[in-house]
């Protein structure tokens, strides 16, 4: 009941308008508006340079925006990082707990940057480790621990002081699929249970629909904006993955015969239909010797992506160079 009233208000955690970065002659971010609710499940799906580290990054207070204003929980960005520091707490991808101190040590030493000492503070770490399923494991060194119990050990650090924010970046980085779900199963709980707003950048279509809300971004861009059920809804009908040794003379024919475009991608066409089991047929019927196989099924969030850019999720995060994660990088700590 709690979360619901947190989303019927309509409060707004995060307001973004018109954020710019550039590295150089590089636009990272060109002019990202946007508005996180207190107590949404929120996140940014894109490829590598896409963006959405470097918008993580000042979300994170770590870098400055150049123009444009972010408001965090009412609060100026740029004028009262300190206080939001306070307010938030954080995960990022590289892993920052202490392989050879326990878990309890490395939560202590978390809660005494946040100022937390003696009976406090062990009540708040034994109540973090009950939360997150360690309570049994306190007292080991974290290199004996799995990678999922280590990201719980980081969950429980940026938890401890009981922030409205919780900033993930790529969260599943290093899990395998047993640990994601583990991860995510958690993550769910302390959004219900404590209201808490939860924002993630990833390039995993699986985490993705587990958001109650997402923006996809595109070269410092976003594309689209809204739940991941409603985001599938603009891609028209199933798609169709026809297998062909002849990709561009197939979509150039079914643009002729049938009136609608198949885009070609990895040796592939890819064809949205209303009627995609009738038209499977019709296709098979009309081009027998140019068709090796079809393969029919439900829209992703992949095709979104592929709608509004004309190419693959993963074609843009191969082509990404590595010379803005490098900018980003030397920007960095500007606080």
């Amino acid at each position: 009941m709690r979360l619901r009233k947190f989303r019927q208000t309509g409060c707004a955690m995060i307001t973004i308008d018109n954020l710019k970065f550039s590295y150089g002659a590089k636009q990272a971010l060109k002019g990202v508006s946007l508005r996180v609710g207190k107590g949404e499940v929120f996140g940014f799906l894109g490829p590598n340079g896409s963006g959405k580290t470097t918008l993580f990054r000042i979300l994170a207070t770590l870098m400055v925006p150049q123009s444009g204003t972010v408001t965090v929980d009412g609060l100026d960005l740029e004028r009262d990082y300190r206080k939001i520091r306070s307010r938030f707490g954080v995960v990022f991808q590289s892993p920052s707990v202490d392989d050879k101190l326990t878990v309890f040590e490395n939560i202590r030493h978390q809660g005494h940057l946040y100022g937390l000492w003696g009976k406090t503070l062990k009540i708040r770490a034994a109540e973090m480790a009950e939360k997150l399923g360690l309570e049994n494991r306190l007292g080991e060194r974290v290199d004996s621990l799995s990678g999922g119990l280590k990201r719980r050990v980081e969950l429980a650090k940026g938890l401890l002081h009981r922030p409205g924010l919780l900033l993930l970046d790529e969260p599943s980085t290093g899990l395998d699929p047993g640990a994601r779900l583990d991860l995510w199963k958690y993550l769910k709980e302390i959004n219900q249970h404590e209201a808490i707003t939860i924002l993630v950048t990833t390039h995993w279509m699986e985490e993705a629909e587990r958001c109650s809300r997402l923006a996809v971004m595109s070269h410092g861009e976003i594309l689209r904006e809204g739940t991941p059920e409603d985001l599938k809804k603009e891609v028209r009908g199933d798609v169709l993955v026809i297998q062909t040794d002849a990709p561009e003379d197939l979509a150039g024919r079914i643009r002729q015969q049938f009136h609608y475009e198949g885009r070609v991608m990895e040796g592939a066409v890819h064809v949205e239909h209303g009627n995609a089991a009738s038209f499977l047929t019709d296709l098979v019927r009309t081009f027998p010797e140019l068709i090796r196989s079809i393969t029919l099924r439900k829209p992703t969030l992949e095709d979104v992506f592929v709608r509004h850019t004309g190419h693959r999720f993963w074609q843009e995060e191969k082509a990404a160079g590595a010379g803005i994660k490098t900018a980003e990088k030397s920007a960095a700590g500007r606080h």
